[in-house]
């Protein structure tokens, strides 16, 4: 993880607090001159009002009001004293594990700002500082999950671009070094290892570019997703042809504001995984309204998947079996970025599967 004053972020570090720097010994200050100050008012006003009376009566002797007032000064002292320690060590407790919380944060965000991830910090309330901590808590952990996925992402962008480059640096030395001569066999090799780089780059670039735009009036239009639907299946028709395939679709029709390219794009997606893992020869496609969402299913027959890896598919470079994609040309990012579009959509993506007929389904909101 990237500290954070890489990015322009400084954080001071923690120091030695002095009680000149404690904001509770501020707060007992404080608090203790102004409970102070009422206490010697309140006692003050008691006193003077008592010697008052005293002095109303012609029994009581010049000498014995004197001696009264003294005595009353050195009891206002000692009960206003008193009554500040006590109060100082009440406010004390209470401040101290109100701040507590509040230290253990502060603690937890330097080891969080140094690149060290820190463990949940226990929520002892439900009051503003029990909520920050926890939003603290959730913070720690969505960065720990995104560096998680960040280096995952390096790691297969640096796994996905090594094979071919190994191939390619492999060719080029032995003919530079007579080895092997050049054929049109080879220089196709060469070319298809290329294409599988140029791939790779361009799903990470719509990944990319998808993650950070967000729809505005400008990029989104009234269109109906019967007409985007059958728009795709033109451009497949030739493929499924070649592979022998069939394709039926049943689509209710529904005109919503979305971006056009960005539901072709996912349809293509779905199309294109359909078409690499078929095993039956046929796709079919039902589009239908459900509610408040509209909802398009793309159901064939493919390579079995697994019940527990289903929701996994949509995870970045996530394969079931590597070396089919690898040799398919496909990277595992094609149904991420169908997931990041359909989430710019507020919708929601999904699999159906018994393991071996499979439904990708997508839904998009009528309102």
């Amino acid at each position: 993880m990237k500290r954070f004053v890489e990015w322009g972020i400084a954080l001071s570090p923690i120091k030695t607090r002095s009680w000149m720097r404690s904001i509770l010994w501020k707060l007992i200050v404080i608090n203790g001159l102004v409970i102070g100050i009422a206490i010697w008012l309140a006692g003050v006003s008691v006193k003077d009002y008592a010697c008052l009376l005293v002095n109303q009566y012609p029994f009581v002797s010049q000498q014995q009001s004197a001696h009264f007032n003294e005595t009353m000064q050195q009891y206002l002292f000692k009960a206003s004293l008193i009554a500040v320690l006590i109060a100082a060590f009440i406010h004390y407790f209470f401040v101290k594990k109100l701040l507590t919380p509040l230290q253990k944060l502060s603690e937890a965000t330097q080891q969080l700002a140094t690149g060290q991830y820190p463990l949940a910090l226990p929520v002892s309330s439900h009051d503003e500082v029990g909520q920050l901590t926890a939003d603290f808590n959730y913070l720690s952990a969505k960065l720990k999950q995104t560096e998680q996925l960040r280096q995952k992402m390096v790691t297969d962008i640096a796994h996905e671009l090594r094979t071919p480059l190994t191939n390619i640096n492999g060719y080029l030395e032995a003919l530079g070094a007579g080895v092997m001569e050049g054929n049109k066999t080879l220089y196709q090799s060469l070319h298809e290892e290329s294409q599988r780089m140029t791939r790779l780059v361009d799903q990470l670039h719509q990944l990319n570019v998808w993650e950070s735009r967000c729809l505005t009036e400008n990029r989104t239009a009234l269109v109906s997703l019967k007409e985007l639907l059958d728009d795709c299946l033109a451009s497949f028709s030739l493929a499924f042809e070649n592979q022998g395939m069939t394709a039926r679709s049943e689509m209710t029709e529904c005109r919503l504001i979305v971006d056009p390219d960005g539901i072709k794009q996912v349809i293509s997606n779905l199309l294109k995984n359909a078409l690499q893992y078929d095993q039956a020869g046929w796709v079919k496609i039902v589009g239908k309204k459900e509610q408040a969402f509209y909802r398009i299913m793309i159901t064939n027959e493919g390579v079995p998947i697994p019940q527990a890896e289903a929701e996994l598919l949509f995870d970045r470079f996530y394969r079931l079996d590597p070396s089919r994609s690898r040799d398919s040309g496909g990277a595992g990012l094609g149904l991420a970025i169908v997931k990041e579009i359909i989430d710019q959509h507020q919708g929601e993506v999904g699999l159906l599967t018994n393991g071996k007929e499979h439904t990708f389904w997508f839904t998009l909101p009528l309102n």
